[in-house]
């Protein structure tokens, strides 16, 4: 049974990571992911009017939201895969593949970062301005060439972790549910785990969760870009040294480790002061400045999130399914 659960997992697994690079996310279809940001707005609005506007009130409502996002998102696929086997094992199948298909960015992070390239390879600056506005937090339009491009290299790095390698390590763990429990988390920290005003106490609880779920698949990711640098052409042992030396470096426990990795792979260095909502804010950079970050960074930074990727689905899913498909 346990053998069973865990092959018809990793081949769906196997399958709607083929969906992701071959369709990304078409912005038309229907999203899981659209669905929890819907849930989480929803949910927002409701917890702020049932519980006192005081730090101890909006304390409660975030922990009350850190628990219903993931239950209810969960239990809400947990009916759709349960109906589906009723009516036909395949229909089930089926519906798991497209699940695992749906939590993965692997080629929609490269979409959208691959506009900033091309908007920068054109000599739109405005352009790329816009189109980086569109996948980073902060403030556009003070950048230059080389900020808008250090932008989607920073976004690219660190998306790898939490958009490709983390949604990998957990379905490939515990199957289509378990993966949309992580992603129903890191979606809710998106949203709410932001520390200003509005969110210092509503949002605490979902941005501690979120590092707790991210902690181990962050540090498999860092490791993993350091090895994929090595196979794809860049430098893996300067990917390491940064990796180890910087990884820590951001108050975040976990949003350095591939940012490091990349920046030491590449010979270039990111982070650093970022403008959000109209404040400076002071970050330490990652990597050493052996040479200004360029355009075509953006496209190495897609080289190794793809390494990167087809590394993790090797480790977390093709060399466990050769085991379970081998006879007894």
């Amino acid at each position: 049974m346990i053998r069973d659960f865990y092959t018809a997992n990793l081949t769906a697994l196997l399958l709607g990571f083929c969906l992701d690079l071959l369709l990304g996310d078409p912005q038309w279809a229907p999203h899981p992911v659209r669905a929890m940001g819907s849930l989480i707005s929803l949910l927002e609005r409701l917890l702020r009017r049932i519980f006192p506007a005081t730090p101890g009130g909006e304390r409660w409502a975030g922990r009350l939201l850190a628990v219903l996002v993931p239950v209810i998102s969960v239990g809400a696929a947990w009916l759709v895969l349960t109906l589906c086997s009723r009516i036909h094992p395949a229909l089930a199948f089926a519906a798991k593949v497209l699940l695992c298909y749906q939590l993965l960015a692997c080629k929609s992070l490269r979409v959208e970062s691959g506009k900033v390239y091309a908007a920068l390879k054109a000599g739109d600056l405005p352009g790329a301005r816009k189109a980086v506005s569109m996948i980073v937090g902060r403030d556009t339009d003070c950048l230059d060439e080389v900020g808008v491009a250090k932008a989607a290299v920073e976004t690219v790095a660190e998306n790898a972790s939490d958009g490709v390698i983390a949604p990998l390590l957990y379905l490939a763990v515990g199957g289509p549910l378990a993966g949309l429990a992580y992603k129903a988390i890191n979606t809710m920290d998106s949203m709410v785990g932001y520390k200003n005003e509005k969110y210092l106490n509503f949002g605490r609880c979902a941005a501690k969760l979120d590092d707790v779920a991210n902690f181990i698949p962050a540090r498999l990711a860092g490791a993993l870009m350091c090895l994929a640098a090595t196979l794809t052409g860049f430098d893996g042992r300067g990917g390491l040294r940064i990796f180890r030396r910087d990884r820590k470096k951001h108050a975040s426990p976990n949003s350095a480790h591939t940012e490091a990795a990349c920046a030491g792979a590449l010979h270039i260095q990111l982070a650093g002061p970022a403008v959000y909502f109209g404040k400076t804010v002071e970050k330490p950079t990652l990597g050493d400045p052996l040479r200004p970050v360029e355009p075509l960074d953006i496209l190495r930074a897609h080289r190794l999130l793809y390494g990167t990727a087809f590394l993790a689905l090797l480790i977390f899913c093709g060399i466990p399914l050769l085991f379970l498909l081998w006879p007894l």
